[in-house]
């Protein structure tokens, strides 16, 4: 049941939206590596020369990952470079970005928000090497003032921009890929869903059974209209309604300009419910049944590097492949069980050079 009150919500509703959160992964601390038996020996010749660096370098580990993260924040607001302060990106030929749009379009900081995608936009803008971006999009919506701040960040990027759609790229998401130069989308993908809903929930009956009365104190007659302590009035239901028609206006508009119809025509598509794929391309809601691989083919084909390109991915935050793979490289040993000083210098040079900001 969603909260009363609760912001417009560009989505086919809300166990939709839902279905696209996922938990981040945590991040596991390795277990200190035991200390290897110390081996006796008259000359002391072997054991002399390596010492057991185990919870010096745990310590390092988590210290150097306190450091990446703060570096990392320190990046994503100001721009000031990569973690200790290299450049963020080290593209050297001609790139086709991939911006991955997964879960509820938020206010969240990720690439799900406008902060987000803006900041990774800004950074494929600005890298020469980067020639056009994909989006790959599995989201099933989310609020609507975000979706319509996305819209309007992808439509006025300059170099080219191709969607790619996952399982669902429906409702706010779709209002976002409406505004790239084309649309790629699977048979079997949940896309479209144009409309925008609210919700306020009326829990007066409950309360009622429970014994509970509420009273409120408002500056104004409909100001606790959506707290769910009562039923809306015929006025306060109308005045909801208007508003939601207002906001899909908007979200009409955009699908009209991005996918070059007519206000009447994208109004005709504004059911709010998704098709396939396979009709979405009939109706013209996308371009074309294709890959992942397609996308990035036709993103280079669109920046001119068709016969020459690669693909790199822009994310905020961790890419925690890469720290695992770094902790991975900590709890290694030799074969006495032990660390060598070089063994440290080694693992943190590697982190240096690792940026976990923007990529």
């Amino acid at each position: 049941v969603a909260a009363a009150g609760q912001p417009a919500q560009a989505g086919p509703g809300a166990a939709a939206d839902a279905a696209q959160q996922q938990a981040r992964p945590a991040m596991p601390v390795p277990p200190a590596p035991e200390p290897a038996a110390a081996k006796a020996s008259a000359s002391g010749s072997v054991a002399a020369k390596k010492r057991n660096y185990v919870p010096i370098i745990v310590i390092l580990a988590l210290a150097a990952i306190i450091v990446v993260g703060v570096a990392s924040c320190a990046h994503s607001m100001s721009k000031i470079g990569g973690a200790f302060g290299e450049e963020s990106n080290s593209f050297t030929g001609n790139t086709v970005a991939v911006i991955t749009l997964d879960g509820t379009i938020q206010y969240d900081g990720s690439s799900c928000s406008p902060e987000g995608l803006k900041a990774l936009l800004d950074e494929a803008a600005e890298d020469d090497h980067v020639k056009a971006v994909v989006l790959r999009v599995n989201s099933g919506g989310g609020t609507a003032t975000a979706g319509e701040e996305m819209a309007t960040y992808v439509r006025d990027f300059e170099k080219p921009i191709v969607v790619s759609s996952a399982a669902i790229n429906a409702s706010a998401a779709y209002e976002i890929s409406s505004q790239a130069d084309y649309i790629y989308t699977a048979k079997t993908t949940e896309i479209g869903a144009i409309g925008t809903v609210m919700q306020v929930t009326d829990y007066s009956g409950l309360l009622e059974k429970l014994g509970v009365d509420i009273d409120n104190i408002a500056s104004a007659e409909s100001k606790d209209s959506s707290y769910g302590t009562r039923p809306l009035t015929d006025e306060e239901r109308q005045y909801y309604q208007d508003m939601i028609d207002e906001i899909n206006s908007v979200f009409i508009e955009n699908v009209a300009e991005g996918r070059g119809m007519t206000v009447d025509e994208a109004s005709e598509l504004a059911t709010g419910l998704t098709w396939t794929g396979l009709t979405a391309v009939e109706n013209g809601v996308a371009d074309e049944i294709g890959t992942f691989e397609d996308a990035c083919d036709k993103a280079a084909e669109l920046g001119e590097c068709a016969d020459d390109y690669e693909t790199h991915d822009l994310y905020i935050g961790y890419n925690y492949s890469e720290i695992y793979d770094l902790l991975d490289l900590l709890s290694s040993t030799d074969s006495s069980g032990t660390y060598t000083s070089e063994d440290i210098a080694r693992a943190l040079k590697e982190l240096s050079e690792h940026d976990t900001t923007i990529h």
